[in-house]
């Protein structure tokens, strides 16, 4: 009688694990909610304190490629970027998910603040997670918009 119990609830416990690409899914999806909502404090909670972060090869952003730890991220990402363009935003247009890896496509948009040229690039990113905390970065996206942004007409 207790090797079917326990059973039971194994499987209740396993079904609530908090690693299922579901709720990884839903950790990046609250990623690019609290992005779009200013709240940093958010997405900076959810980064695990090793994460380490690619920017995309040949990106203005790329220069201190890795960054290592959520401090980094901040200061040489997000803080990089609010000051180099109004209104960044970023458009999730699908998520993909398999065990811990989150793909998620879908488009920046913003205006670079020292010419006044607007960006509408795609992007691709890839999100490694752990234990519910987001380990790894990755992003792909067009590089060439990014740079004549910022070149003068």
């Amino acid at each position: 009688m207790l090797r079917p119990a326990l059973a039971v609830l194994v499987l209740l416990a396993l079904s609530c694990a908090t690693t299922t690409p579901a709720n990884n899914e839903r950790i990046v999806q609250s990623i690019y909610d609290s992005f779009a909502r200013g709240d940093a404090p958010a997405v900076l909670a959810t980064f695990d304190p090793d994460i380490v972060w690619y920017e995309a090869e040949n990106i203005l952003y790329a220069d201190r490629n890795p960054y290592r730890g959520p401090e980094a991220v901040a200061e040489g990402v997000f803080g990089r970027l609010m000051a180099d363009f109004e209104n960044f935003r970023v458009r999730v247009d699908e998520t993909i998910s398999e065990d811990d890896t989150v793909v998620v496509l879908g488009r920046y948009s913003a205006t670079w603040k020292a010419t006044n040229r607007p960006i509408d690039a795609q992007f691709v990113h890839v999100w490694k997670l752990r234990d519910g905390k987001v380990t790894n970065f990755q992003q792909y996206t067009d590089t060439a918009q990014f740079a004549r942004a910022q070149s003068r007409p």
